[in-house]
């Protein structure tokens, strides 16, 4: 498909509703997170070690949401939060601007915004391992970039608050 390799996969501005422990994985929150839909997204998140239930709820963040869902030790996850982790396994979640509006979809500055790949073709074509994922990581000034250049939103970059040049995912 003729498609910058950026615009397959759907990023968008999510912000957590609900928070609760998973009941059996001691890992994992389980989380709702309003992503500009009729119904939140269920999504687990291993970060449970990184945060507490307060630091979550209620948080902005970033959702990939063109995966397939998951069931995690039960729990059925429509997404992924996205998470910078450093080389001695500090974890810090990518976070939009203040004033970033639920539900937007994150961008590079010169690509235009177009339909991303349903979730049984990102799936069948490995987009997210092969093509996306490899390319996201954190700057020398903690800005989370693409192939070099800052996710966006209309309100500005999104961030990390301490990890530098380390991987996303």
């Amino acid at each position: 498909v003729d498609q910058h390799d950026f615009t397959k996969i759907e990023l968008r501005v999510g912000q957590i509703v609900n928070v609760w422990n998973h009941e059996t994985a001691d890992r994992l929150f389980c989380e709702e997170i309003d992503i500009g839909e009729d119904v939140p997204r269920r999504i687990a998140s291993g970060l449970r070690e990184h945060y507490s239930l307060e630091e979550m709820q209620g948080r902005k963040l970033i959702v990939v949401c063109n995966l397939k869902e998951a069931k995690l030790v039960g729990f059925v996850s429509q997404g992924m939060v996205l998470a910078a982790k450093s080389a001695d396994g500090k974890v810090e979640l990518v976070t939009p601007p203040d004033d970033a509006v639920v539900g937007e979809r994150i961008f590079i500055e010169g690509v235009a915004n177009v339909d991303a790949f349903s979730s049984s073709r990102v799936k069948k074509f490995k987009v997210w391992e092969s093509l996306f994922a490899p390319k996201l990581q954190t700057n020398e000034d903690c800005v989370a970039t693409w192939d070099g250049s800052p996710l966006l939103t209309a309100a500005g970059r999104c961030y990390v608050p301490t990890i530098t040049s380390s991987p996303i995912g």
